[in-house]
């Protein structure tokens, strides 16, 4: 590369999304010139001040809105034509189709999709097939296919999405995990805990993210309810937020969360470190991922991990080593597991023993950053 920074968009369709590249963004703007482009939703100036990176609000719908999509695609077009940028790397199926087709247009050199999860594994349907078909556009105008795991490039290999190259960044994950941060030895942390611990001398089991029918809380909720009326000495955490516009819990899901007190709906929280620290088994029975950084967190912290077997949780989860990997929407496989790590403390203290540093060996967050970089500067090498 020549002494001339070259200059890299990361596009989003919503700037939430480009928080999950928290570090990663700062990082690469010191060797390069880093611009985000996204449609605000509240976050996009703070970040981009907090990277010191600069930023271009654009109106980017996530669902298809097919007048508001050709001003988002000719905004694009505007913005590249002025900002000329090198590389145009897009996450999120809208972001990247717009955005690629938009580089495409303008003849961005390097024009990189970054697939992380594959919303049609959960359609069905003509709206499956649409899905599909936008997958497709967005790859065939992609130089450059980088899966968010494995487990995705093997879906995109099976659905024939594209023939172009896959392969992962370093092991997987979009950005990795902080272990200094997620790291149990913290000392503060256990005065949080204790409070949340509050005397309780069983097995606590945590769930973290949105508490939706396909992260399979009806599923757990079912399960852990079973659990419970065989053994007294067991907890269940769920700490996230209800979305009961778009993918509502049953009815009797939510009866037994707001009627069973062994099971504590704590909302979203700002700081998940304490809920992790307080429990001994993490779990995670969604139906589809790209790669879950809730899982490197609560493998972070020492946690043993009870997953599904999508995309990304199976690789960061090695199978009756720091954990189990079962099938979706299989609550008796997702019973007899946790009744297993409840009533064998000692197996579990083994995978506790172990999670940590298989994490710090394979997804550190500095690591995969020195690896984007990397596959950035390889662009102009190959």
């Amino acid at each position: 590369m020549d002494d001339k920074k070259k200059k890299l968009i990361r596009l989003t369709a919503h700037s939430k999304t480009l928080n999950l590249l928290k570090g990663q963004i700062g990082y690469l703007g010191q060797f390069m010139d880093v611009i985000l482009v996204a449609k605000d939703t509240g976050n996009l100036k703070t970040l981009a001040e907090e990277e010191q990176v600069r930023f271009r609000n654009i109106e980017i719908y996530r669902e298809i809105n097919l007048i508001g999509d050709l001003k988002a695609l000719w905004h694009l077009i505007k913005l590249f034509r002025k900002e000329k940028p090198d590389i145009v790397h897009a996450n999120t199926p809208k972001g990247a189709l717009l955005g690629l087709l938009a580089a495409k247009i303008t003849g961005v050199r390097h024009r990189l999709y970054n697939v992380n999860g594959l919303r049609f594994e959960t359609a069905t349907g003509n709206f499956r097939r649409l899905l599909i078909f936008m997958e497709k556009v967005a790859c065939a105008c992609a130089t450059k296919v980088i899966p968010q795991s494995n487990g995705v490039a093997n879906v995109v290999r099976r659905e024939h999405i594209t023939k172009k190259s896959l392969k992962v960044i370093l092991n997987g994950s979009g950005n990795g995990v902080d272990t200094n941060y997620f790291d149990p030895a913290i000392p503060n942390l256990t005065d949080e805990a204790k409070k949340i611990i509050n005397g309780f001398k069983g097995t606590t089991f945590v769930f973290v993210g949105r508490l939706v029918g396909d992260k399979g809380i009806n599923e757990l909720v079912e399960a852990f309810s079973r659990l419970n009326k065989k053994y007294s000495d067991v907890r269940l955490i769920l700490v996230g937020p209800r979305e009961e516009e778009l993918d509502p819990l049953k009815d009797e899901t939510i009866r037994l969360i707001e009627t069973n007190d062994k099971i504590n709906e704590m909302g979203r929280q700002t700081d998940i470190r304490p809920y992790l620290m307080a429990s001994d088994v993490f779990v995670l029975p969604s139906y589809r991922e790209g790669f879950p950084n809730v899982v490197l967190e609560a493998a972070s912290m020492g946690l043993p991990c009870i997953v599904s077997n999508v995309n990304g949780a199976e690789d960061a989860i090695i199978n009756n080593v720091n954990g189990y990997v079962i099938p979706i929407k299989d609550a008796e496989a997702l019973y007899a597991h946790m009744e297993y790590l409840h009533i064998h403390p000692t197996e579990r203290s083994i995978m506790a023993n172990k999670t940590r540093d298989l994490i710090k060996s394979r997804f550190n967050r500095v690591d995969v950053w020195k690896a984007t970089k990397e596959m950035y500067d390889n662009l102009w090498r190959n």
